[in-house]
């Protein structure tokens, strides 16, 4: 087999997807229960149990321990059915959506996690619209059947109307809470039995099947159930139109499966309808042209960069997402930002906190490079040809507050701690124009905060003093005319910060005060977005 057949076979077995959803919906629960079907674990870790020696296998943090969330994202690669699966956990919380829009340019599709409870909530409706706006092919997972929730028809009827797509049931509950029966498959004609005696053997390969809808023994085993679901499973056979492959693929229908992850009840459909459907790596847009995944030379993206993964080497990892060729490691590689070659020679796959040493890779596959900030953001690895890719997105901060550190002496360890975890995006961090002024940190929501002093402390050894600031604005600044971009940054010193990657950006305390200096300076832009990866900026404002 020639090389470039051998790529593209590879290329086809697979499957990179991540799992979004609002806090608190099951997305990390979910996550281990894939993992536990594909065989990658063989016990899955309770998110709810904080004080048991075992946690969700995807949440490696310390603070995500304790606190039981998802505050970073995991990367996890598993093989079933002949696919190569990388699944790409991410943090529920909207306090964290950077980091969630930065994971979600480097996947190929996505799971939304719903709960039956709550329907579409605000932060899934968010990421809906990232996803929406990449085209990024949805299959919808209806959670937590196991309890008294909404009913399906309204939840179909409202994630149509959010989601502004046809949503096509692939499985359908029987009852719920305390009368839920099982799930009826309408793509084999089947019914899986949930087994209320012992839930927690529900969901495995010894479950009862009971095949087609009008059995008699249906009415006979879920006399109070069987009926109800028999009229809405005619009703939507009627009113949906039938599952159309190539409008999947435009993130125009969304398969839905119903279930309940903590019994694993309704994630094996789901597994297999990922391996079946969801699309394998495509084409990537660069600045210069476009990348197709079977080409035979190696490109990739760095679209994540985490600091102290193992806390005891002081490690920091690049994430990077393959989208052309073959990785080998030991291979040259250049850094197109840079112009520099790099060697890596321990490149790792992730199952959480487990790492395997990879020799080869393909498109859609995500590999760790350890490395002391050489990678960052952004950062086009290619073996030669210089490319750019645009889409990694730092959002303009809404919240402010100053750091110092309580022991001068441990100003270095501060500034350390800072670039690093400013360059994997954690925080933004900006150092003020002005010489001796105090560090700022940036932040979409306060949690970034709360975490990035618990990391300071735990990784760093820095007790850090966070105070208020007296901004609540930034606008990322630009011009055509070098000039006047000079003229207005020396005009406004005591309001220009740079952030990590020295890009300038202009804080204020009120939107007036930023009107104001937009009347006043009609050739700079002002930006909310800035991303990384060509310092393109986006969205003036």
């Amino acid at each position: 087999m020639s090389s470039n057949s051998k790529i593209s076979q590879e290329v086809a077995r697979r499957r990179t997807f991540a799992i979004i959803s609002h806090p608190d919906a099951g997305k990390t629960t979910l996550t281990e229960k894939l993992l536990l079907f594909a065989g990658a674990i063989q016990i899955a870790g309770s998110v709810k149990a904080r004080k048991a020696e075992r946690h969700a296998s995807s949440d490696w943090m310390e603070i995500e321990k304790q606190r039981g969330i998802s505050v970073a994202s995991s990367v996890m690669q598993m093989e079933y059915r002949d696919c190569v699966i990388n699944l790409l956990d991410t943090p529920g919380h909207q306090d964290f959506s950077e980091d969630t829009y930065r994971v979600l340019t480097a996947v190929d599709a996505a799971v939304m996690v719903v709960d039956a409870a709550n329907g579409i909530e605000p932060q899934t409706e968010r990421l809906l619209k990232v996803c929406r706006a990449r085209n990024t092919p949805i299959l919808t997972f209806i959670n937590k059947l196991d309890r008294e929730v909404r009913e399906p028809l309204e939840l179909i009827g409202e994630i149509e109307s959010h989601l502004e797509m046809d949503c096509i049931p692939f499985t359908w509950p029987v009852g719920m809470g305390r009368q839920f029966s099982g799930i009826y498959d309408l793509t084999k004609d089947q019914m899986r039995m949930f087994n209320r005696a012992n839930p927690s053997k529900s969901g495995s390969a010894e479950d009862e099947f009971i095949p087609d809808l009008s059995n008699p023994l249906l009415t006979e085993r879920c006399p109070d159930t069987i009926g109800k679901a028999r009229e809405e499973i005619e009703l939507i056979q009627l009113a949906t139109p039938d599952f159309d492959h190539a409008a999947f693929l435009d993130a125009k229908q969304t398969p839905v499966f119903f279930g309940s992850a903590v019994y694993n009840f309704g994630v094996q459909e789901l597994l297999d309808a990922l391996v079946e459907y969801a699309p394998p790596p495509g084409a990537r847009e660069a600045i210069e042209r476009t990348i197709e995944p079977s080409e035979p030379k190696f490109t990739g993206v760095v679209f994540k960069v985490q600091a102290n993964m193992d806390p005891a080497h002081r490690d920091r990892v690049a994430f990077v997402r393959v989208s052309s060729g073959k990785f080998e490691r030991g291979m040259r590689l250049r850094v197109a930002r840079t112009g520099k070659d790099i060697r890596p020679n321990n490149p790792v796959s992730f199952l959480s906190q487990r790492r395997d040493l990879v020799d080869e890779a393909y498109a859609g596959d995500v590999i760790g490079i350890p490395n002391h900030g050489v990678l960052h953001l952004g950062d086009v690895l290619t073996e030669g040809e210089k490319l750019h890719f645009t889409g990694l997105p730092f959002f303009a901060p809404e919240l402010f507050q100053t750091v110092e550190v309580k022991d001068p002496l441990r100003s270095k360890q501060l500034h350390t701690g800072l670039t690093q975890l400013g360059e994997e995006g954690a925080i933004q961090v900006f150092k003020p124009q002005i010489a001796g002024g105090t560090l700022l940190l940036g932040a979409v929501g306060q949690l970034q905060f709360e975490v990035v002093a618990h990391r300071l402390k735990t990784e760093y050894g820095v007790d850090a003093i966070l105070g208020p600031s007296r901004y609540n604005l930034a606008r990322w600044v630009t011009s055509s005319n070098p000039q006047a971009l000079r003229k207005f940054l020396d005009a406004n010193i005591s309001n220009i910060a740079y952030d990590v990657v020295d890009a300038p950006a202009f804080l204020v305390s009120s939107q007036a005060q930023l009107r104001v200096a937009q009347e006043l300076h009609p050739d700079i832009q002002f930006h909310v977005m800035r991303e990384q990866g060509g310092q393109i900026f986006a969205e003036s404002h």
